[in-house]
């Protein structure tokens, strides 16, 4: 049974993967944040320019699962956000956005993360268990994941969306069981809901 179990997942991994891009991104289309500021000449430019920028950052050769990327847009000026584990995909987020027709300036605030084999072994460990609980899996398949795992000096933040707020709770659930974990952050949202303020 549990070979069947593995097989399963294996060819449903490879079912999702084989995909159009297009379609991975509507999957997972708000797991990448960002903020419009419209002036009062942007007009409808502002959401076209708002797409190009998620499009670019998504589809960065090593933006994964243990990276997580922000942007907020103020006319052309793009500040980009977030904490990743490679500097390069912190360099090509902003070349590519720079490249980008309309945009005046690139603000880079991405953290790049400390190299560490403790928080490795922390976002592998997390990675597996969430992996693991519920069908949570599918959460962290494909080119720009619904869940990204952010470890910084043994710190475990949860970042993206999921279909309900019981998934939500096991991946916060499984990522506070794993050793070595300091703490648990879970800033994951639920697709579609808006908390009353």
């Amino acid at each position: 049974m549990r070979k069947f179990k593995t097989s399963f997942a294996v060819l449903l991994a490879a079912l999702l993967i084989g995909l159009a891009p297009e379609a991975l991104v509507a999957n997972t289309g708000n797991a990448l944040s960002k903020s419009v500021t419209n002036s009062a000449n942007d007009g409808p430019s502002s959401a076209q320019l708002a797409k190009k920028v998620r499009s670019k950052l998504v589809s960065l050769p090593y933006y994964g699962v243990f990276d997580d990327l922000a942007y907020s847009i103020d006319g052309g000026r793009v500040t980009l956000h977030g904490q990743v584990v490679r500097s390069s995909t912190r360099s090509d987020a902003e070349r590519s956005v720079a490249r980008i027709a309309g945009v005046t300036q690139v603000v880079n605030n991405i953290k790049v993360l400390p190299l560490s084999s403790f928080d490795d072994s922390v976002r592998r460990n997390t990675y597996h268990a969430i992996a693991r609980s519920g069908g949570l899996y599918r959460y962290l398949l494909g080119a720009n994941p619904s869940i990204h795992i952010i470890v910084d000096r043994g710190h475990v933040t949860l970042v993206g969306v999921v279909n309900s707020k019981m998934d939500g709770q096991l991946a916060y659930m499984a990522a506070n069981g794993v050793s070595g974990a300091f703490s648990v952050t879970n800033n994951l949202q639920v697709e579609g809901y808006t908390e009353a303020r």
